[in-house]
């Protein structure tokens, strides 16, 4: 599926940034629980894509959508929705990875149906 390339390319670097964000942005600290959150999905975010990116499956796809779901929920399951910087670029990565997820899977759904 040569299509879904650019969408597992942009999922490699959402994962990035997220990694990297706690560096950048102006979070709590680089420990708390937001930055370690970053951290462990960061790297859960990049190794689904890279996955993608050469044994490209559905399940990759959804594997991403889950993570990026996560994303949007955890600042209020682990408690930083008070964190402004991390709670929002929880929320901003965790919409666009679910959006980059869906817009890759779309193929699957419409070949099967013509």
């Amino acid at each position: 599926m040569k299509n879904r390339r650019w969408q597992d390319m942009a999922m490699l670097i959402l994962g990035l940034w997220l990694l990297v964000s706690p560096f950048i942005l102006p979070f709590k600290s680089y420990t708390d629980i937001a930055a370690l959150n970053s951290y462990v999905f960061g790297v859960g975010v990049m190794l689904f894509a890279a996955i993608a990116l050469a044994w490209p499956k559905l399940w990759e796809e959804q594997v991403n959508m889950a993570l990026g779901i996560w994303l949007i929920l955890a600042p209020y399951v682990l408690g930083f929705q008070a964190e402004t910087a991390a709670m929002v670029n929880h929320f901003i990565i965790g919409v666009l990875i679910v959006a980059d997820a869906l817009w890759a899977v779309q193929p699957y759904f419409t070949h099967k149906a013509t």
